[in-house]
């Protein structure tokens, strides 16, 4: 069956939008299976998993941070993920500056923004990445690069509100897009939308789709690390 999810999915998808397989709790037989499919672009929310999978898997793949990033576990992932789509603080995007310059990289991020009406959810408001894009210290960042936005939206079954939150964030985007990043050809990514709500997310311009449970089925949270490599 995930051979048959992920053709479906990959046939929903609408032009310009990439699909983000997010792998997190499967094991890299089952990556390496969607991969031989086709799919390049994997997504994780833990640091470690995603450092245990890398060597195990072929070069070529992008690997795509996904999850709430603590700073003790950037060191992990800096040598060599793709995307880090989940910055919410200046304070986090400093220190991948730091790791990333250790690396001597220049690592791709996604500003986070606070869509959802749910306080679990992590993000910046306008006012607080207007006050970092302002800054000099952000201006002294050399080792990573704002690629566009990420948002989460409210776990809910309505759709309206859903959609009025992703309608939100790429309004944060053409705000950021025309104040700060007007002349910047890598700002243009809006990453929202998962299983349930990616459909709404394409037609409200999402151009990275994070989908896991509907290509994978149901994830195992009872294995360990050591089952998933």
């Amino acid at each position: 069956m995930v051979k048959e999810n992920y053709e479906r999915i990959l046939q929903a998808l609408k032009p310009g939008v990439r699909l983000v397989a997010v792998s997190k709790y499967k094991p890299v037989s089952d990556i390496r299976s969607v991969y031989d499919w086709g799919q390049r672009i994997f997504g994780e929310n833990k640091a470690q998993e995603m450092k245990a999978k890398h060597p195990e898997l072929p070069s070529d793949i992008e690997w795509h941070f996904i999850g709430h990033l603590q700073s003790n576990k950037i060191k992990y992932i800096a040598p060599f993920v793709t995307l880090i789509h989940s910055i919410d603080s200046f304070a986090l995007l400093q220190e991948v500056d730091k790791m990333a310059a250790k690396s001597q990289r220049v690592i791709p991020c996604l500003l986070q923004f606070h869509i959802a009406q749910e306080e679990t959810k992590f993000g910046f408001l306008r006012e607080e990445a207007e006050r970092m894009l302002d800054s000099e210290a952000f201006a002294d960042l050399k080792n990573v690069r704002i690629d566009g936005v990420m948002g989460m939206a409210t776990f809910t079954n309505d759709r309206v509100q859903v959609r009025s939150e992703f309608v939100g964030l790429h309004k944060e985007f053409d705000y950021l897009k025309s104040r700060y990043f007007s002349g910047a050809e890598h700002f243009k990514e809006i990453s929202m939308g998962m299983s349930e709500d990616y459909q709404i997310a394409m037609e409200e311009g999402s151009t990275l789709v994070r989908i896991g449970s509907s290509i994978f089925g149901p994830r195992d949270y009872s294995l360990k690390l050591e089952d998933l490599v």
